[in-house]
């Protein structure tokens, strides 16, 4: 605040203890204009509304935010006062000041006037979300499944019920391949085959667990210096386990003897073979009442299988913006370097057979490329070297 503007300042304190509020009003105008402080016009807002000008202290709020544009409590009252001005229209206004909330908790006036806006809000969307769906209806019952799912999420991506995911891998980033959190099934005529093993799959997935050498190791493996806080819960931890048949490219004998259909399966499926990447495949053991936090993976020129086989009720699995339960025996496709996550909030034991296959926009030069350069660098730091 300049030497100048001080002055103006406390004499309108002054004035607003002597209840003078239009003296008050005047200062604060003249101080506001003189200066690029946000408060200050905050400050001219307050006192306009209390002397009841609402459009004039929008002016002043609208200025305050041209200074500080992302200000909760200038955009708290902007909402407040658009509602006062033109009742049923705050809706947007009340979306931006809820979007840039702070972290803890809110004075008492404060959490009032917020509380009152997410209602409002929550209307104002409801009703822009029947107005979208009934715009696009017609043109979803013509559409495929496929096509209908996109049209439904350009429809809450538009309302911002859910958002944009992107491919964010920790290493390997291939340009130019379409980023899906869920691959269409059709992409895949295998995945019939793999959803057709799952009985057989599931006796193998016994034998290897009764056997007296089986490895069972934690999933989740590695130093913990690393800068890998997405895993620091699950690191060396025993409530996320993998029996691996293929690890980074080597067969683990120990268990993969115990499992030949699961292996000539793997052996017809377009995997990866990257010398210490992949290919991989295991049984993945999640704990009861066990979370596995937002992650991504390690590059996006592999995909991810699942074909659940022990799924107790109630286990879920998030991929960006879109949630599925796992079912047993239907196997699905998606893009581990979009953010994911995972629960099994059941009291029982949850297996899913997971393995990696070539992304298919790559082409076979394309697949070459990525072979030689990961080949080259050799395993990750990020733990392990999975591609």
């Amino acid at each position: 605040m300049s030497e100048d503007v001080g002055p103006l300042v406390s004499q309108a304190d002054r004035e607003v203890a002597a209840g003078n509020l239009p003296g008050a009003r005047d200062l604060l105008t003249r101080a506001a204009q003189a200066g690029s402080d946000p408060a200050l016009w905050l400050r001219l807002a307050g006192v306009e509304r209390a002397t009841g000008r609402p459009r004039k202290a929008l002016e002043a709020t609208q200025r305050a935010l041209e200074l500080q544009p992302r200000d909760f409590v200038a955009l708290v009252l902007r909402a407040s006062l658009i509602d006062q001005l033109q009742p049923g229209e705050s809706g947007e206004a009340w979306g931006n000041a809820l979007a840039n909330r702070p972290p803890g908790g809110l004075s008492p006036p404060l959490a009032a006037a917020v509380e009152k806006g997410a209602k409002i809000h929550a209307a104002w969307i409801e009703e822009r979300s029947h107005k979208l769906a009934e715009a696009i209806s017609a043109t979803q019952q013509r559409a495929s499944e496929a096509e209908a799912r996109r049209i439904e999420r350009f429809r809450t991506n538009s309302l911002r019920l859910t958002k944009p995911f992107h491919s964010e891998p920790t290493d390997f980033h291939f340009p130019g391949l379409s980023e899906r959190e869920f691959h269409p099934a059709e992409m895949f005529p295998w995945l019939h085959e793999v959803e057709a093993a799952a009985d057989v799959l599931q006796q193998e997935l016994a034998a290897v667990m009764a056997a007296e050498r089986a490895e069972l190791v934690p999933y989740i493996q590695y130093d913990a210096y690393l800068p890998l806080d997405q895993w620091k819960a699950l690191n060396h931890n025993p409530d996320w386990t993998a029996i691996h048949l293929l690890r980074n490219g080597e067969r683990i004998e120990a268990n993969a003897r115990h499992c030949p259909r699961a292996i000539a399966l793997l052996e017809r499926i377009p995997q990866p073979h990257v010398r210490g990447a992949g290919p991989n495949g295991m049984f993945s053991l999640l704990a009861p009442n066990t979370h596995i936090p937002p992650h991504v993976g390690i590059s996006n020129a592999r995909l991810v299988c699942h074909l659940p086989l022990i799924v107790p009720a109630g286990c879920w699995f998030r991929v960006g913006a879109e949630t599925r339960e796992w079912k047993r025996g239907e196997a699905f496709v998606f893009d581990d370097t979009i953010e994911h996550e995972a629960m099994n909030p059941s009291g029982e034991l949850r297996v899913v057979f997971i393995f990696d296959i070539w992304h298919p926009d790559l082409s076979d030069v394309e697949r070459e490329a990525v072979t030689a350069l990961i080949e080259a660098l050799g395993p990750t730091s990020t733990g392990g070297g999975h591609l």
